[in-house]
């Protein structure tokens, strides 16, 4: 009973910490760089500040 009652415990730990690192990974993945972005496409070269 222990054993199955630890593992049941070491589970849970890991499914909170993956979808903790899930969720900061799409934090970082929206969040927005500030400064500038420059992009050359087929309109030439643009220039555009966040």
């Amino acid at each position: 009973m222990l054993v199955s009652r630890n593992l049941l415990v070491a589970l849970v730990v890991l499914l909170v910490a993956g979808l903790a690192v899930t969720g900061y990974a799409l934090y970082q993945e929206k969040k927005q760089p500030d400064g500038v972005q420059i992009s050359i496409g087929k309109d030439g070269l643009q220039i555009k500040e966040k």
